[in-house]
């Protein structure tokens, strides 16, 4: 099974933790399409799903910005050391949020819900894990 949008459940628990002002780390686990795959009726020139998350890029990090997000490393897992040998990413994205309301706020904007199209036409599978800073004793 694969995961591109949350379930409302998940949606539901994120929405009654945004009262917590504290700042998330997003963790993305993402997984590409070979080529992305755009709804019917879609304007959007065909591409590899790598291309099509740059699209959907593109258009979401100046939004990031607005919010007082910001990515704070994007990078390519080289091998799993602990976890299923069957679970493959293409890439992992760490975004930082000043709260989990400032998250909620882009994703129900207008415009990033018109750009998320990309997102859905790129990823094959993906994980969205949101974060809580721990006090260390290490």
């Amino acid at each position: 099974m694969s995961w591109i949008d949350p379930l409302p459940e998940q949606v539901q628990a994120l929405v009654a933790d945004a009262a917590d002002d504290s700042p998330v780390v997003m963790i993305n686990l993402l997984r590409y399409r070979d080529r992305a795959e755009y709804p019917q009726g879609s304007d959007a020139a065909p591409c590899s799903g790598r291309e099509a998350y740059e699209r959907y890029g593109a258009l979401v990090l100046p939004m990031l910005g607005e919010v007082g997000a910001r990515v704070l490393w994007r990078g390519k897992p080289r091998q799993t050391v602990i976890g299923p040998a069957s679970e493959h990413w293409d890439e992992v994205l760490l975004v930082h949020y000043p709260s989990r309301a400032a998250f909620l706020t882009m994703v129900g904007r207008a415009d990033y819900q018109r750009a998320v199209v990309h997102r859905r036409a790129a990823l094959a599978d993906s994980r969205l894990i949101a974060t809580a800073t721990v006090a260390s004793s290490f």
